[in-house]
C-alpha cells in the first residue's frame, strides 16, 4: 500500500511534466508564428491578447470615391485612387470660356464623368465668386504632386474684371445646363400639395366667356386677396403624382400658363394674362410669382448617400424620353437630393417567358403562355441632372441617353 506522502509527491510531479510540456508546446506554436508572420505584423501580447486587425475596405472606383468624400477617412492605400483616368484623352490643356457654354459641357470635355467635376475643380480664392465661370475665362489642366488633375481658372475674363462691361445679359455667369431646356421650370412652383391645391385663388371665367384664354385677355379669379399691379403664377393641375414603391400622393403636377397681372382687386378680382406658356383654363390655380428662383449655377455632383428612385412623369406627357426633356423623380430633399445630383437612369428589364427550361422548345404559342417568365437585367440607358428639388420630388434634365427611356425606369447613384 503506498502512502499517503508518496501519492503527494507523485501528483506534484505529474502537474510540473505537464506544465513544462505545456510552454514548451506554446513556445513551438509562438515561434512558428513569428516565422509565417509578415513584417510590421504584430503578435500577441505577453497577456495573450491579439490587437484587432485594421480592417481593410475592397478597392473602391473614382464614383464611390466621390460618393463617399463626406464619411470617415478610410486607410490611405485603401484611398489612393488614380484619378488620372477620370481625364479624357482629348481633354484640352487649356480652354478658353465662350458665350452658350454650359458647366455640364465643360466637366464633360475634361471628364468622362461629369459629375466628379468637383474633384479637380480648383477654386481660386483672389477671384470674386471663385465657384462661377464666366465667358472669357481661361480654364488650364494641370496635375498636382501627387499626380492629381487639377482644373482652375487660369486668367479670369474682362467681363467678370470689370463688371462695368457687362451689357447684356450673356455675360453673366455660364449655366448647369441648358437654360431654354429649364427656363419654364425656373421661378414657378411645379409641385403643389394637396392641401395647395384646395385652398389655392382659382379662375372663376374668362371676359367676354371666353373656354379658354391666352396673351392680353382678362380672366376673373376667386379667393384672390391682392393689391393692383401685384403678380401672380396661373398654373394648370395636371394630375397626382403617386410614388410607385407605396402608391402614396406625393404631390399634384403645376403646369405653368400664364402670369397673370392684378387689374382690379376683390372677389371676384380681375387679371390680364401675360408671358403665357400655353393656353390658360377656367379652373386654373393662382400662386405667388415672388421668392421662387432657382439657381441654374450649381455643380454637378455624384449623390453623397445612396439613391435609388423612379421616374415617375415626364413634362410634356411623352412615351419615350430623350435627351433635354425634363422628368420627374420620386426622390427630393428628404432623401437626400439637392439642386446638382446627378443620376444615373437604367431601363428595366422586360419580362420574357422561358420557353426552353429543361433543354426543350415548348413551342406552340398557346404553351408559351404558361411559361415561366424571367425578368431581364437592368440596363444603363442615360445620365439625369436634378435641378429642382421639393420634399418628396424632383425635376431633373435628361442630360444623355443612350437608349430609350421610359416612365418607371430607375433613377439610382451613378
Amino acid at each position: 500500500m503506498v502512502s499517503n506522502q508518496v501519492l503527494g509527491a507523485r501528483t506534484v510531479a505529474g502537474l510540473l511534466i505537464l506544465s513544462l510540456a505545456a510552454s514548451g508546446c506554446s513556445h513551438l506554436r509562438h515561434h512558428d508564428e513569428a516565422a509565417a508572420a509578415p513584417a510590421g505584423v504584430p503578435l500577441a501580447s505577453a497577456s495573450g491578447a491579439m490587437p484587432a486587425p485594421a480592417a481593410v475596405p475592397a478597392e473602391m472606383t473614382a464614383t464611390e470615391a466621390a460618393i463617399g468624400g463626406t464619411a470617415a477617412p478610410a486607410p490611405a492605400r485603401a484611398t489612393a485612387v488614380d484619378t488620372r483616368a477620370m481625364v479624357n484623352p482629348s481633354a484640352p490643356m487649356h480652354y478658353t470660356v465662350k458665350r452658350g457654354d454650359t458647366l455640364w459641357g465643360i466637366a464633360s470635355m475634361y471628364l468622362k464623368d461629369p459629375w466628379l467635376w468637383p474633384e479637380v475643380w480648383i477654386i481660386n480664392p483672389q477671384i470674386p465668386n471663385p465657384h462661377l465661370i464666366y465667358p472669357g475665362d481661361q480654364l488650364a489642366l494641370a496635375y498636382g504632386a501627387d499626380g492629381r488633375p487639377q482644373v482652375s481658372v487660369e486668367q479670369a475674363g474682362t467681363v467678370r474684371l470689370d463688371p462695368r462691361l457687362r451689357s447684356s445679359p450673356l455675360d453673366s455667369a455660364i449655366p448647369t445646363i441648358p437654360y431654354s431646356a429649364i427656363a419654364a421650370f425656373l421661378s414657378r412652383p411645379t409641385v403643389m400639395s394637396e392641401e395647395e391645391v384646395k385652398h389655392a385663388p382659382y379662375v372663376l371665367a374668362f371676359r367676354d366667356m371666353h373656354n379658354i384664354a391666352g396673351a392680353s385677355n382678362e380672366a376673373y379669379i376667386r379667393n384672390l386677396s391682392a393689391t393692383e399691379n401685384s403678380r401672380y403664377a396661373v398654373v394648370h393641375i395636371a394630375g397626382p403624382l403617386r410614388d410607385p414603391d407605396d402608391n402614396k400622393l406625393l404631390g399634384y403636377e403645376a403646369i405653368y400658363t400664364a402670369t397673370a397681372l392684378v387689374r382690379r382687386p376683390g372677389d371676384p378680382a380681375k387679371a390680364v394674362l401675360l408671358d403665357p406658356a400655353r393656353e390658360t383654363l377656367m379652373g386654373d390655380r393662382l400662386l405667388s410669382a415672388e421668392n421662387t428662383d432657382t439657381p441654374v449655377t450649381f455643380i454637378p455632383h455624384a449623390p453623397s448617400s445612396s439613391v435609388r428612385g423612379h421616374i415617375i412623369d415626364v413634362v410634356g406627357g411623352t412615351d419615350l424620353i430623350g435627351q433635354y426633356q425634363v422628368v420627374v423623380i420620386n426622390r427630393g430633399r428628404s432623401q437626400g437630393v439637392e439642386p446638382g445630383t446627378v443620376l444615373a437612369v437604367d431601363s428595366r428589364g422586360d419580362e420574357v417567358p422561358d420557353v426552353y427550361r429543361g433543354g426543350r422548345n415548348i413551342g406552340s404559342s398557346n404553351d408559351v403562355t404558361f411559361a415561366p417568365k424571367v425578368r431581364l437585367p437592368d440596363e444603363r440607358a442615360g445620365t439625369m441632372l436634378v435641378f429642382k428639388v421639393f420634399d418628396r420630388v424632383s425635376y431633373a434634365l435628361i442630360v444623355g441617353a443612350s437608349d430609350t427611356i421610359r416612365v418607371g425606369d430607375i433613377a439610382r447613384s451613378p
